[in-house]
């Protein structure tokens, strides 16, 4: 099942005892003068997207999905190596990949219409034909695990209380389904112990602070079993192979998650593993010989292998790190991916224990791209206003110099809450390859650096927040390599109010703004949002504002409200199925700008919702944003 949708805290508390965030120790090395090849967004949107990664029973093929098509559809890949199989042929719709059944080469995937979010699940059967296994006009269903002993498989869905997702249990041979638990206190439903009797529930209380439940499906008790005073974080993990803990992350006591192990049996806790950042995640393999953690360090995801409890190294292999590693049922073959900062994911597959290299599956970038004509990231880090300071991903194109000072971005990832992380990013390399610098700002209340600094923005947007993003200017025109005239702001979903909040609270700090589904209004967004995120509605009420309660202070937060003091250009990207930030938002604000006498570009697709799931529909965005930069930002 997904865990709790609002992301984790994090911290400033290590970072200031680093050396000076504002010396040059901190700033990237410059490149040469020379400028990269030109590619067009053609080129580098013809790179392949892939992700998920599922054995099939005999274990000779890897299940995944990917766009070669132009959206996604769900493949399966010999082990060996040769040509993907195309399993689904949409034109329409993005599938995914859930997994192959444990028994044959029937095979699990999702899909939602048209980007509205309410996924349901699929069966491929053998012979070529779908079934719905989740069928219904307004429910959301979400995969949640195999039983124990492959008989059956867990879905939750929100048909009975579209607030609240029940656990079902389906039978793998005829898929008749059994009610396991029944939602009605807003939890959310995590996972399920291998012999079918302890269920995890999450409650979010705040965006900072969360608890473990503990269901016993037998008797029908539910246990709160993470008791704890002041502000502290526990999410469940995973159950052990041999279902006597569960294991959680906590950062109960500090300012970052570790692993934790509760005692089904005497109700204790022990520490299991920690890190000098955030653990976000860890789970056994099927066999339960192996485990792997993923460790969030500044801005990337390190991976730690254990192998019947003892560590074991992951392949180092060029062009990036080791990410979703996934174990066949037998635990002897391992299947993952690469990333980099000039590489997009590549599957590869590897004989656990063996000494052979492992095998590249996949050949993903686009073969028209040098990777050398291509930039790596470095992490930034400046002080702001106040003195905290704020790590950044930074970009810089080749040809950028003191006598060749080149424009920038200021790039807002989403959230609130959320990231930017290191990685592959097609259009962020696309914006750098056309010569623009981009610096994705880690702005307070970002999540990956502890508790203290993932809440410093709780009821603060528009503010401090938005204040980090202008400092953000100072410390790239202290690079001596930009030009401190040409930034400009650019976001995507909460980024996106963040840029419109900066073009109307600070119109003078950047010359132009790209909004990307943001936020334009906090009354209509927090009032309209999807009747399934009930179960943490009350704990974003208490980050952003309740629409009721503080109305007043939400109206003073939103850019709506504030249009008539927007004065630079503005280009806005909205999906017209977005159930998140629904498009009258983006109308709205596209409408008083235009009152201004100020240039608007205005872009919308019918077929997309919060995000792209269309490549036809990214080239023409990320197309349209180069060309609005091109003429507003660039001269």
């Amino acid at each position: 099942m997904s865990r709790p949708l609002l992301t984790l805290a994090a911290t400033l508390a290590l970072l200031v005892a680093a050396p000076d965030a504002a010396t040059a120790a901190d700033k990237p090395v410059l490149a040469a003068l020379k400028p990269a090849k030109r590619y067009t967004i053609e080129q580098f949107m013809a790179t392949v997207n892939i992700g998920g990664a599922s054995f099939s029973a005999d274990e000779s093929r890897i299940l995944f999905h990917s766009n070669e098509t132009g959206i996604y559809n769900v493949y399966a890949m010999p082990v060996g190596g040769g040509k993907p199989q195309q399993l689904t042929d949409s034109k329409t719709d993005s599938h995914y990949a859930v997994g192959f059944f444990p028994g044959d080469d029937r095979f699990l995937y999702t899909r939602d219409k048209g980007g509205n979010e309410l996924n349901h699940l699929y069966v491929r059967e053998p012979g070529g034909s779908e079934r719905d296994l989740t069928p219904g006009d307004k429910l959301k269903a979400r995969f949640a695990g195999w039983s124990g002993d492959d008989t059956a498989f867990y879905v939750g869905t929100n048909e009975r209380d579209e607030r609240f997702f029940d656990l079902y249990r389906y039978d793998a041979k005829t898929y008749a389904r059994t009610l396991v638990f029944k939602n009605e206190a807003g939890w959310e439903v995590a996972e399920v112990s291998r012999d079918g009797r302890w269920l995890a529930l999450a409650k979010v209380n705040t965006t900072a602070d969360s608890d473990v439940h503990l269901a016993d499906l037998k008797s029908g008790e539910i246990k709160h079993i993470t008791p704890h005073q002041g502000v502290a974080q526990y999410a469940p993990q995973d159950f052990t192979p041999d279902n006597r803990e569960l294991l959680m992350t906590s950062n109960d006591g500090g300012e970052f998650a570790r692993v934790v192990a509760y005692d089904l049996a005497t109700g204790k806790t022990r520490d299991v593993e920690r890190a000098d950042w955030d653990v976000e995640y860890t789970s056994f393999s099927k066999d339960g010989r192996h485990r792997v953690t993923g460790i969030n360090v500044d801005a990337s995801i390190a991976l730690r292998l254990y192998s019947d409890g003892k560590p074991v190294a992951l392949p180092k292999l060029p062009g990036g790190e080791v990410r979703g590693v996934a174990f066949s049922r037998s635990g002897k073959r391992m299947a993952f991916y690469v990333n980099g900062d000039r590489s997009p994911n590549n599957l590869f597959v590897a004989d656990v224990g063996s000494s052979a290299a492992p095998r590249q599956l996949t050949q993903s970038l686009s073969k028209d791209i040098d990777p050398n004509e291509l930039v790596d990231a470095s992490i930034a880090r400046f002080r702001s206003f106040d003195g905290m300071v704020i790590p950044s991903v930074y970009m810089v194109p080749k040809e950028a110099s003191p006598t060749h000072k080149v424009p920038a971005i200021v790039w807002v990832h989403g959230g609130p809450g959320g990231e930017t992380m290191r990685g592959y990013s097609a259009l962020m390399q696309y914006f750098v390859n056309n010569g623009y610098a981009v610096l994705g700002i880690n702005n307070r209340g970002s999540s990956g650096y502890g508790k203290s600094f993932n809440t410093a923005d709780d009821g603060r947007h528009g503010r401090e927040p938005l204040w980090d993003c202008v400092e953000a200017k100072t410390f790239l025109a202290g690079t001596g390599v930009i030009d401190p005239e040409r930034i400009g702001i650019v976001g995507g979903s909460y980024g996106g109010y963040m840029v419109l909040s900066a073009l109307a609270f600070r119109p003078e700090a950047f010359k132009v703004g790209i909004d990307i589904f943001g936020v334009a209004n906090w009354i209509r967004t927090l009032e309209s949002i999807p009747p399934y995120w009930e179960s943490f509605r009350q704990a974003l009420y208490q980050e952003i504002g309740d629409p009721v309660k503080d109305r007043e202070r939400l109206m003073a937060t939103s850019p709506l409200f504030h249009a008539g003091e927007i004065r630079k250009p503005l280009m806005v990207v909205q999906g017209a199925n977005d159930p998140r930030v629904i498009k009258p938002e983006s109308d709205d604000i596209v409408a008083a700008v235009k009152k201004n006498g100020v240039p608007v570009d205005y872009l919308v697709f019918d077929d997309e919702g919060h995000g792209f799931s269309k490549k036809k529909n990214q080239i023409e965005a990320n197309r349209r944003m180069v060309e609005f930069l091109d003429k507003y930002l660039k001269p």
